[in-house]
């Protein structure tokens, strides 16, 4: 056998042995960080809402608008590996523009604002899919500006967990959020919120993708 095809033979044949070992690590997912789980707090609600759609900015049967800034928050529902979560109920709360919670126990709860719903659900599509049109989260004494996230996986079990907004000062100091001890969980909570172009003119707009421990 010529000089040439002895080499070309054996440059197959440690090709051979090579690529079955190297292809396997090309088609390795990396695994998506999963979102912490958080407290749910003292203030959710003890009886739902008789509106509880995913618009928080107005209550059916008034005409008034919430005081806050629009904010839409939308996301996906996803496993471990990057797979949607079909059918996942996702439930968001929050306090109004005022700091004040729709609760009973709530300080100052008679000045709630009665135009903000305070409480919404809806359900992840068949992509996993979820969104909410709210207020943009404030602060209050002892918390950086979060919303409250509850996730009901079908026939798995459920998530509770909180968003944060990016660059909030008081996001370095609020103790809830800076129990998440690892720094690239922590990260997955924090959300950039930007003009919301194209979707509703003066709102924000942000992503909050939630992955469970699936």
């Amino acid at each position: 056998m010529p000089a040439i095809d002895r080499r070309h033979t054996l440059l197959g044949a440690v090709a051979t042995l090579i690529l079955p070992q190297i292809a396997p690590l090309a088609r390795a997912e990396t695994p998506h960080i999963v979102t912490p789980g958080q407290t749910e707090g003292p203030f959710y609600p003890v009886a739902l809402p008789a509106d509880m759609d995913a618009d928080l900015v107005r209550v059916k049967g008034q005409a008034a608008q919430a005081v806050g800034r629009v904010t839409h928050v939308e996301g996906r529902i996803l496993d471990k590996r990057g797979n949607p979560v079909r059918g996942a109920l996702v439930e968001i709360w929050q306090c109004d523009a005022r700091g004040i919670y729709n609760h009973p126990r709530a300080p100052d709860f008679r000045r709630h604002d009665a135009a903000f719903q305070g409480y919404g659900r809806a359900q992840a599509d068949a992509t996993g899919r979820y969104a909410f049109r709210t207020i943009r989260p404030v602060a209050y004494p002892g918390r950086t500006p979060h919303i409250h996230f509850k996730v009901h996986a079908p026939g798995v079990g459920r998530l509770t967990t909180q968003m944060y907004v990016a660059g909030e000062p008081q996001n370095d100091r609020d103790g809830v959020l800076r129990g998440i001890r690892d720094a690239k969980a922590r990260e997955s909570v924090i959300v950039r919120l930007g003009p919301a172009d194209g979707t509703e003119a003066g709102a924000l707009k942000g992503t909050f993708d939630i992955v469970l421990d699936l």
